[in-house]
């Protein structure tokens, strides 16, 4: 398995992510619906089907140790815990940029910018990414 492999998996996981918060209400009250809003059994069928990918093919790589926290993401998934399935992915970019750092595995330009996006968007989908004040934290102008 290569970094643009693993690469490849992380973004189906992002888009699925992404997929699914584009869909939610911006505010449920949980008197509306007690149990939360869950994905559809498709999408986490198609979330686990990423995830087998990567572990049937992850097994002799530098890589299988992300299969706990590819699953832990699976686990927050199925049930519909958005920031908690969000973590786990964001703790595996941190770690491949590690290992780029430590020369472990070698990650090619198009593959960075790639990391770089699945960060962002995973940023994006983390609450607190949009000031509610225009020029917040820019200090005095």
């Amino acid at each position: 398995m290569t970094t643009g492999e693993v690469l490849e998996i992380v973004g189906s996981l992002v888009s699925a992510l992404k997929t699914y918060c584009a869909k939610l209400p911006t505010v449920v009250h949980l008197s509306m619906i007690p149990g939360g809003v869950k994905p559809t059994p498709e999408a986490i069928e198609a979330y686990e089907q990423m995830i087998y990918r990567f572990r049937t093919q992850s097994a002799p790589t530098p890589f299988r140790s992300f299969t706990d926290l590819f699953i832990e993401s699976l686990e927050a998934f199925e049930v519909g815990k958005v920031l908690a399935a969000v973590q786990p992915l964001l703790a595996v970019l941190d770690h491949l940029e590690r290992m780029q750092q430590d020369k472990e595995i070698v990650i090619a330009s198009a593959d960075d910018k790639r990391l770089k996006d699945y960060r962002q968007s995973l940023y994006k989908i983390m609450p607190g990414n949009q000031p509610e004040l225009e020029g917040a934290g820019k200090g005095l102008l």
